[in-house]
């Protein structure tokens, strides 16, 4: 599941995001209204948390936008504003839910899980899939050839990750960033290594082999890859 988190103080967003990423999101932040938006327009999200007080647009603008662009992604607003009026605003501009800082994470996350299960009853459950591999983001189930996989929870971002960018090589700065939330370090093997772990559960003993190891660049899901 791939959150947006449009924050502007730099500690509450790395906090947000490297918690998100630790519960096996993966997550785009961005820290200022008007990126938030063009993000929000031009990427695939599951939960948007938007603060309100932003640089460059408010995150009620932000909203908006999001809405008048035909977008029902759930969005949860995160601000220091706690009037009344300043919560049903939010709300009548489409806001789905409303938490006020400070607060707990595991508030947090449990209020975007409940977003992500009303989003579910709106429409029909996304299924990503790859050949004959499937994929739950919000079941968190894995399988292939309708064998169950069982994935720790940073192969399972990893997993997400690939096949929500199917045919796309994905480079380990990337991967690194969206996956692990830490900057590429080319001495370390971190990535290799889950690499090689995601597909001795998914590719070993099934055709085709699904990804592929593009040299010098990084890492690609397609049918027909493996390498």
């Amino acid at each position: 599941m791939k959150i947006l988190v449009v924050e502007d103080e730099a500690k509450t967003g790395d906090y947000l995001k490297q918690g998100l990423v630790e519960a096996g999101f993966v997550v785009d932040l961005m820290r200022d209204g008007r990126d938030g938006l063009h993000c929000a327009l031009t990427e695939s999200h599951d939960v948007i948390v938007l603060d309100v007080m932003l640089p460059g647009m408010s995150g009620w603008e932000v909203l908006r936008g999001i809405r008048a662009a035909g977008r029902d992604v759930p969005v949860l607003f995160l601000t220091a504003r706690d009037a009344v009026d300043d919560r049903v605003h939010g709300l009548e501009l489409g806001a789905d839910d409303y938490l006020v800082k400070p607060f707990a994470f595991s508030e947090l996350l449990a209020r975007v899980r409940t977003l992500l299960r009303r989003g579910s009853r709106r429409t029909e459950t996304e299924i990503l899939r790859a050949a004959d591999l499937e994929l739950d983001p919000l079941r968190r189930r894995a399988s292939r050839a309708g064998r169950r996989i069982d994935l720790t929870a940073k192969e399972f971002a990893l997993l997400e990750l690939l096949l929500r960018r199917r045919g796309e090589v994905l480079p380990r700065s990337l991967i690194a960033s969206q996956v692990w939330d830490m900057n590429f370090d080319s001495d370390t093997n971190v990535i290799e290594v889950a690499v090689r772990r995601l597909r001795a559960k998914i590719d070993d003993g099934f055709e085709p082999k699904l990804i592929r190891t593009v040299r010098g660049m990084g890492y690609v899901l397609e049918a027909g890859g493996g390498d």
